[in-house]
């Protein structure tokens, strides 16, 4: 006879199957049998100061490790704190799996005490959900949501559990692939479509690589590295891309699109064929559509058919996973040697026309000796950090913006950031997140002093469980990046973005029993950080910055991204 388990311990054992170390949480009455049975089983929990912070931990675990993250919450407030780490990740398509306590079966839509339709909420914001109705069904379920949730294009999967289905019992089945009528995502790149995108590869003699997060979370950094440097082909990432082809190789032409590098939005404007991998053509991209690589053939490699031509109609696609695309291309080039010499012969006027837009305009600001400026702390870190790896997440807003321009990406899953919702309170999770996977590398979370505070509660978490994040505020009194715009679009009328109080970082970081560090003056940032990462535990550094700094480039809102602001 079978032994008969409860749902929560059904639960538990699947985590295990799907070799899940590390889970997030918050307890509550919903989930309270869960949390019972917790101790017993052999994943880590980490008890987190609000579930948002929950949802963005699992998802910057994921990020960093190329896992599936996994978040646990209670019913009702807890369940409905997730929609915007769900939203997050949905939109970056990260893979998750969130569970959701949920009243039990008789009384849901009775509006019974802390109940939520929490299906019906994170509906537009997940890549699937469940609402699980009997104790039989739960690891079928469990089981699929793994499965969607980190293959095809990866996505969150939320899973609402009755506290009847938790505490109910039943026989553990024998664990079974996932078989989903309809859901069959293509990997293999059709060869035909390989040979069409290669043929223009080898005749163009303006060629550019756009390369976007897809690179990263298909773990095809290696072959697109490769390619590059075979066909000498400059490359561009979005901000999502950044690490997917290392910035410091004389092809890299850093970031494209609203705040990217002129050289990047001038490559894209004048190519001649494009080719993007794993990218899904976004506004903060593109700028104004019809002016968008204009004389381009483009060529897209995604692994969602629904990505392409969506935003951008484009003249080859390519439906598959971005390796095996890479791959083959790749083989094309190692069997067709003329081709590839005479292409590689053909890119030299290009390359020095790049050289000469890098050259032309680079990433600069006016420094000063007496007021520190943002970009320069971010440079310092990067120069600190070189031999390091650190891992590097950040909020949302202009200090986002400096650390995608300043610091030097070399390495894929090194960058966690909210690229298509933009979430403020995003880094400080995300890091903690990071540092639950790697507890022995540097990680850091680069905030603003408005963004901060979105979770800064989540100082709390890493004293209690010793995780060594060290965070960097670029603290210059505003909500940054809408003053910029309102200083260059509203006239300088500057309303509520002002923040005309703001807690003193240093003595917080005490009161939460972290380190906590300040510099005034360009003459104490590097000893500052140096400190910050010498430290064994958390930091807090308060870096006072130019207040009315800008990012620069910048290209207005419905411009061409050839038309960009640079001082």
């Amino acid at each position: 006879m079978k032994k008969m388990l409860s749902g929560a311990q059904i639960l538990l054992e699947v985590l295990e199957e799907q070799g899940v170390d590390v889970v997030f949480g918050y307890p509550g009455g919903a989930v309270i049998n869960l949390y019972d049975c917790l101790p017993e089983y052999s994943c880590r929990h980490f008890l987190v100061r609000h579930e948002q912070a929950a949802v963005h931990a699992a998802d910057g675990y994921a990020r960093a490790t190329g896992k599936t993250g996994v978040a646990i919450v209670t019913s009702g407030p807890g369940a409905t704190n997730t929609v915007t780490g769900l939203a997050t990740a949905y939109m970056d398509s990260i893979p998750l799996v969130v569970f959701s306590g949920q009243v039990p079966t008789p009384l849901i839509g009775n509006d019974a005490f802390q109940e939520a339709d929490i299906v019906g909420i994170t509906r537009p914001c997940t890549k699937h959900n469940y609402l699980v109705k009997k104790v039989e069904d739960l690891e079928r379920i469990i089981n699929e949501a793994f499965h969607i949730a980190n293959s095809g294009r990866p996505g969150p999967v939320l899973i609402d559990l009755p506290k009847d289905v938790i505490g109910g019992k039943c026989a553990k089945k024998k664990p079974e692939k996932p078989v989903l009528k309809g859901y069959n995502p293509n990997y293999a790149g059709h060869p035909g479509q390989v040979q069409r995108a290669m043929q223009q590869l080898f005749k163009a003699k303006r060629p550019l690589f756009y390369v976007g997060g897809g690179v990263v979370l298909g773990d095809a950094s290696a072959e697109l590295t490769e390619l590059a440097r075979r066909l000498k082909i400059p490359v561009t990432t979005t901000l999502m891309g950044l690490g997917a082809f290392p910035e410091d190789d004389p092809l890299s032409l850093g970031m494209l699109g609203m705040h990217g590098t002129y050289r990047a939005n001038m490559a894209v404007t004048k190519s001649d064929v494009m080719v993007a991998f794993g990218a899904r053509f976004d506004d903060r991209v593109t700028g104004r559509i019809d002016q968008f690589a204009p004389g381009a053939k483009i060529i897209h490699v995604d692994i969602d058919p629904t990505s392409i031509s969506k935003n951008v109609v484009v003249d080859i696609p390519i439906v598959g996973d971005v390796g095996d695309v890479l791959q083959k291309m790749l083989e094309v080039v190692r069997s067709s040697d003329q081709a590839a010499a005479e292409c590689v012969a053909g890119h030299d006027e290009w390359l020095e026309k790049v050289a000469y837009w890098r050259e032309l305009h680079k990433l600069e600001y006016v420094r000063d000796e007496e007021i520190i400026k943002p970009q320069f702390v971010v440079e310092k870190i990067s120069q600190l950090t070189r031999d390091r790896n650190p891992i590097v997440s950040t909020e949302v807003g202009q200090n986002q913006m400096w650390a995608a321009q300043f610091f030097t990406f070399t390495k894929p899953r090194t960058w966690l950031t909210s690229g298509g919702l933009g979430t403020m309170g995003y880094g400080l999770p995300a890091a903690m997140g990071a540092q639950v996977a790697f507890p022995d590398r540097l990680v850091l979370d680069i905030a603003g002093d408005g963004s901060i505070q979105m979770n800064i509660q989540e100082l709390a978490t890493v004293v209690q469980y010793q995780l060594p994040v060290k965070v960097i505020i670029l603290n210059n009194g505003y909500l940054g990046m809408v003053r910029q715009w309102q200083e260059l679009f509203f006239d300088r009328h500057y309303s509520a973005t002002t923040m005309d109080h703001a807690p003193d970082f240093v003595k917080l970081a005490e009161a939460y029993g972290a380190l906590g560090l300040r510099a005034e003056k360009p003459a104490e940032v590097e000893e500052t950080l140096l400190r910050a990462f010498a430290h064994p535990g958390p930091v807090i550094v308060d870096f006072k910055v130019a207040p009315e700094e800008n990012v620069y480039p910048m290209v207005p809102a419905g411009e061409a991204i050839s038309n960009m602001l640079l001082v």
